[in-house]
Formats: C-alpha cells, structure tokens, sequence
C-alpha cells in the first residue's frame, strides 16, 4: 500500500466469506487488516514483507526493537517459519490451536528480520478463532498480529475498540464479535531444553504444566524498560496496557476521584463515592474476568476518572495473565 498510516480509508466489514476473501487480499498487497482472534483482536500484516511491517509499527507506534508474533494456520506451517524443537512440538500438538505462542530458533528466509525485531528466534502461534484461521490460510503465508491498538494503550476485544484507536491508520477491520478469552497468549521461550514462561496469557501455567508433567524452567524474566533493548518476545515492555487514568493495584479503599475496578463484588471502603465501578466477575471466576479485563478497563478510563484503584485480585491460574497486565499498565511511563 502506498498510503501512509495517516491517509488510510478504514473499512468495518463483516467476518463473512467476502470479508475473509477481502481480508487476505489486502495482506497479500501489502495492507493492514484489524482481525479477530480468541485472545485480542490483531492487527495483521505479511510477516515477510518488509514494508508492510514497517507501515504497522507506524500505525500503532509500537517500538521496532518489539518483536511480533508470525501467525499460521497449522503445525506444518509452523515448521516452515521456526524449527519446533523436542518440547515445541510436544505444547503445539497439546495446545494448537490455542492461546499459546512459542518461541523456537527462527527460518531466518521465512519471516522478515524486522518483524523479528533482528533476533534469531521467532514467536509462533496458530489462533483458535475460526476467522483468523480462514484468513491465514487464505493469504497462505505467515501474518504478523500484535494487538490491534495504538502502542501501549489497552488492548482490544472487540472491532469497536480498534476503531477507536485506528481509524483511518488501517485498510480493514474484520467484524468477528467479541474475543472469548480477552487477555493475549501465554508465551513460552522453547530455544532451550526446559521452555520458560515470557508472558503469562490465555493458556495457564498450571495447564501447561500439567502437559509436560514438569515444571516450567525457574527462570525469572524482567520486563525490557529500555529503549536499546530489544525484549526476547512480544508484550515485555515494562509499561503496555495502559488506560490514560493511573492505575492503582491492591486497593484497600478508594481515594477521591477515582473508579474501581472490582472482582467478587468486593466493595473496600469508599466505593460508595466511585466515580465509576465494575465488577471483572461478580461470581468470582478468573475465566470470565480475563475476557472482561480490556473492556472494563476502557470503560473506567471512559468515566473520566483520575485514576482506577484495582482490589486485590487471586493469582492463581488465569490470574496470573491478569496480574501481569494490570502490573503493566500501572507502571510508570
């Protein structure tokens, strides 16, 4: 596409066979194409054109040095874009399609270098969502798709939020409804023997743990806060996430001016002079508050709240995925 970022129509289409069709039309030229996907909405492109890589980091701001995800249809695909090693191949054949993104030593022909922000890895998923799958194997080439949102803002779960932060940056965006899971992939580092945990995501640590029958390597990765610094996978910024109100984690009472973000129905005190509440699962369930995290926390942002105090939230299963994001987008930026 020989638009700039800037100077793009922005088409809202449906998730039918024409849109799809449409959909991988525009990859293929070179264009830009907000999908759906089980975990977010991506915002998709030809992982091994150059140019059509760089026109995303443009349309989202996002960092050069952040890697991006190659996105296939199937395990064979996958082995065309990075060599699955022993316990790559086991998760895969476990997990895919799922919620699951492996990095394994890169095809260094099969992606282009600056979608793999020049490292010799690459992160590899195969999305559940069955639109994304019929897009990918439409296109017939491996589709980089971070989340479909300006850099660092919060994700999204559905066509309207990429509108709000896209419009007019994106050739496309494919209609698939709401995201069933509503945080991003789990990420896993399997370039070595024992696969470490990058980013928690959909897929829990405990499940993945169960498949293997061993725990994952007790290795402690920081999030990337420099700007030289090249993060080993996508989503390790140290701010990402972020809603323009601060956000306060842990809260055991509201401060004036502020939402709450709740869980369980838990009122602290103060919540009676919330400017705005909503409650991630009133029935306690982490599956439920991590598809309504994104969603909730651009609402409370909507309210025009100085800041959104977040009540203590479990940190089991899922929730782990929901502590790393909400971490993220408290942090300084």
């Amino acid at each position: 596409m020989s638009a700039t970022s800037q100077q793009r129509t922005t088409r809202h289409v449906a998730a039918d066979e024409a849109g799809i069709a449409e959909a991988a039309r525009l990859l293929v030229a070179g264009g830009l194409v907000a999908l759906p996907t089980e975990t977010v909405y991506g915002l998709a492109c030809d992982a091994t054109d150059p140019r059509a890589v760089a026109s995303l980091y443009a349309a989202k701001g996002r960092p050069s040095f952040n890697p991006l995800i190659a996105h296939v249809p199937d395990i064979a695909a996958a082995r065309r874009v990075g060599q699955l090693t022993h316990a790559a191949e086991r998760l895969a054949a476990r997990f895919w399609p799922g919620p699951l993104t492996l990095v394994v030593p890169a095809h260094l022909d099969a992606t282009s270098e600056l979608a793999r922000a020049g490292l010799t890895s690459v992160a590899i998923r195969v999305p559940a969502h069955p639109v994304a799958l019929a897009v990918l194997r439409a296109a017939g080439r491996p589709i980089a798709a971070p989340s479909a949102n300006r850099s660092g803002h919060v994700s999204p779960t559905s066509a309207a939020h990429v509108l709000a932060d896209l419009q007019g940056r994106i050739d496309l965006v494919l209609d698939g409804g709401v995201s069933r899971v509503g945080v991003e992939s789990t990420i896993l580092d399997c370039t070595g023997e024992v696969p470490v945990m990058l980013r928690p995501g959909g897929l829990a640590r405990e499940t993945i743990e169960a498949a293997l029958g061993a725990p994952l390597a007790a290795r402690e990765v920081h999030a990337q806060t420099e700007d030289d610094e090249a993060p080993l996978a996508p989503g390790m910024l140290a701010s990402h996430y972020a809603p323009n109100a601060r956000v306060r984690l842990d809260a055991l009472e509201l401060h004036p001016g502020e939402a709450l973000l709740t869980f369980a129905g838990a009122h602290p005190p103060g919540s009676e002079s919330a400017v705005a509440v909503a409650d991630l699962s009133p029935a306690g369930d982490l599956t439920e508050a991590a598809a309504n995290l994104f969603a909730l926390l651009r609402a409370l942002d909507a309210s025009g709240a100085a800041g959104i105090a977040v009540v203590p939230l479990p940190g089991h299963g899922l929730g782990e995925a929901i502590a790393d994001r909400l971490r993220r987008a408290s942090a300084p930026r």
